[in-house]
């Protein structure tokens, strides 16, 4: 049983029979929203960055949301492979303070959340915005109206009404959420960004690591980040919101392919369309894309026959222990993803199956 499978729209799938899949072919990588789901792909996203990219030169884009962007951000760091396995060993080893009556406090956890990445980044923003070939993108969603600032009533209320205007129409939710990217100074996106109200903003060392916080803040997980230095003023929240899995028109970038290392086949558009399965399907916006996603069937072989997720903290409560040895073992089982990408690149000609 294969545990990795290759997905492809049309154009990519030409490329992938010509030639195989090529480093210098790769002009974005993407990353999802999907919090510990992005777990199993830690392997493959080091062997990506640490190994498989050294053979190329050219620009790529790395455009990330929520842990998409923790991860994008950490391969633009020196060493890749190492700052993505301590993404991975922080991630699996994370506790967060639950109130005496249970439950956990949004401010606290985003609290302890931030010292993690600040951890991470904090004195090392020159690598990441200068590095010589790769220019980073932070998708984050910025709330309007009743959201523009966070707030115990206005919240839940502006959420419910972002929640009824998607059900009209991904554009209608604009009225209540704004896609606004951070992003690397010194090249805009190689393509179009006329699907959804967007804003851009030049990415910084004073808003690296508050940009990266914004981007996981999950709403009623984590608290909203307000006010991040050089953008809008407001109350930013998880890029995923937005921009779930980034099914974004990459085709209008003429040239070069978009590598997606993804814990599933399909690209959901927003996070408010999970329950939407018509919006699920491939569309033409992703013709130069090739997904990296684990087979389903492998994915049940993994620690509760299935992907590590959030549900996880409910389902093990106060037992952290056993809670990171399921991640930790699933982890461990992922290295199976990067083995079989690296045979996967040593082939001069590929069949992907198309996108579903």
């Amino acid at each position: 049983m294969q545990a990795l499978h290759i997905h492809a729209g049309p154009r990519a799938r030409a490329r992938l029979r010509e030639r195989g899949l090529q480093p210098d072919d790769i002009r974005v990588i993407a990353g999802a929203a999907g919090g510990p789901k992005g777990l199993v792909l830690n392997p493959l996203d080091q062997a990506i960055f640490g190994r498989w990219l050294t053979g190329s030169a050219q620009t790529i884009h790395l455009v990330g949301a929520s842990i998409g962007a923790w991860r994008l951000a950490c391969a633009t760091l020196d060493e890749p492979a190492r700052a993505l396995q301590r993404l991975a060993d922080d991630y699996i080893a994370q506790q967060y303070p639950v109130r005496p009556g249970g439950g956990r406090v949004a401010q606290q956890m985003s609290d302890v959340f931030g010292l993690r990445l600040r951890e991470h980044f904090d004195g090392r923003e020159a690598e990441a915005l200068n590095h010589p070939r790769y220019r980073l993108h932070v998708f984050t969603s910025l709330g309007r109206g009743l959201l523009r600032r966070e707030g115990r009533l206005r919240t839940p209320l502006g959420y419910l009404g972002a929640f009824t205007t998607n059900l009209v129409s991904r554009r209608a939710m604009g009225g209540w959420l704004e896609r606004v990217i951070f992003s690397d100074r010194r090249e805009p996106l190689p393509f179009h960004l006329h699907d959804y109200r967007t804003h851009q903003v030049a990415l910084s060392a004073q808003n690296l690591t508050s940009s990266v916080l914004a981007s996981c803040s999950i709403p009623f997980v984590l608290a909203a980040v307000h006010d991040i230095p050089g953008a809008p003023a407001g109350a930013y929240w998880d890029g995923g919101i937005t921009d779930y899995h980034l099914h974004l028109d990459y085709a209008s970038m003429g040239e070069g392919l978009v590598l997606y290392p993804h814990f599933q086949r399909q690209l959901v558009p927003g996070w408010l369309d999970k329950g939407l399965r018509h919006r699920h399907r491939a569309s033409a916006r992703l013709e130069n894309v090739i997904v990296l996603a684990p087979n389903p069937e492998w994915v049940r072989t993994l620690p509760n026959a299935k992907l590590p997720d959030r549900s996880d903290f409910k389902a093990y409560g106060l037992d952290h222990a056993g809670r990171a040895a399921a991640w930790r073992q699933a982890l461990t089982m992922s290295a199976r993803l990067a083995d079989e990408f690296e045979q996967l690149a040593s082939k001069t000609s590929i069949d992907a199956a198309p996108l579903p």
